[in-house]
């Protein structure tokens, strides 16, 4: 293993020389050697939900005290000094066991809260959702409502970010017909929030074929007629192949830029306005923009 101390020991040395660096060493040592007693450990796993429940299974059962652990999201940016890194691998027998645990000892409105949570893409998720059920298992289905803890404020605030986008995107997504009754529409959201899409328009277009096709997280939702809609995770092949159909424009996408073009106001046109209600990344497959 890698002796930092004497190494810098031995440059102060042939540096400075005599006393001051056996003073410098010796203050050096102790600085280190706090550190050394306050470094974090850090369980790191992939960002889908079962490896998620794994990794805070591991965390919770190393009774390493929480206020030492932090759980982060692969890949890590950057790695801290001092800090032990724990790689989590996915387990379904313990994920299945955080799940029961966490509707049962504390509720099923619980546990979906942190699912929505999941679907997030902020790298502090998964800690918060640790800390949050620190706070579930102590205080119950209350703890949902306990803001003046900051892992709490930082919870809704994840979660009121993600409706939002979802929100947003449900005035904002595009169908198009490629074949005789089927309809898809491509976007690319920030958060994992195609299931809560196909929740929306399996309301809206029960008796139609249509699927929504996540750019970013290669998922896509697929309801057939007058069926209940599933998730499938695709493949690159899968991707590719969905990916040509947003090139096969119908007569309606004809009519429907002419139609956004034709009631435009010249006059009052506002791009930064527009830009602020409508973001650009937001419009990406948007047909009037194209």
């Amino acid at each position: 293993m890698f002796d930092f101390i004497a190494f810098l020991n031995k440059r102060l040395y042939n540096d400075i020389g005599g006393e001051q660096t056996c003073e410098i060493a010796v203050n050096i040592s102790i600085s280190v050697s706090h550190h050394r007693e306050v470094f974090m450990y850090i369980y790191s796993c992939a960002p889908d939900w079962e490896s998620m429940l794994t990794c805070i299974y591991e965390a919770w059962s190393s009774n390493r005290g929480h206020n030492n652990i932090r759980l982060e999201l692969e890949p890590i940016n950057q790695y801290e000094l001092f800090s032990e890194y724990i790689h989590i691998d996915a387990d379904s027998s313990k994920a299945e066991k955080v799940m029961d645990s966490i509707n049962l000892k504390i509720s099923p409105a619980f546990y979906n809260e942190l699912v929505y949570v999941s679907f997030g893409y902020e790298p502090d998720r998964l800690d918060i959702i640790y800390r949050m059920l620190l706070l579930g298992f102590t205080y119950g289905p209350c703890a949902l409502e306990m803001t003046q803890y900051a892992p709490v404020a930082r919870f809704f605030e994840i979660s009121r970010r993600i409706k939002n986008e979802a929100h947003s995107f449900i005035e904002f997504l595009r169908f198009h017909e490629i074949r005789k009754s089927v309809y898809v529409a491509h976007f690319e959201p920030k958060s994992r929030i195609a299931v809560t899409l196909g929740m929306h328009f399996s309301d809206r277009m029960p008796s139609e074929y249509w699927m929504i096709i996540d750019d970013v997280h290669h998922e896509a939702i697929v309801h057939p007629r007058d069926e209940d809609y599933y998730l499938r995770i695709l493949n690159d092949d899968e991707y590719q192949m969905l990916l040509e159909t947003e090139h096969e424009n119908d007569e309606y996408t004809d009519l429907w830029q002419t139609f956004f073009d034709t009631i435009a106001i010249k006059e009052r046109e506002n791009y930064r306005c527009q830009r602020t209600l409508l973001p650009k990344w937001k419009r990406k497959h948007m047909v009037e923009f194209k």
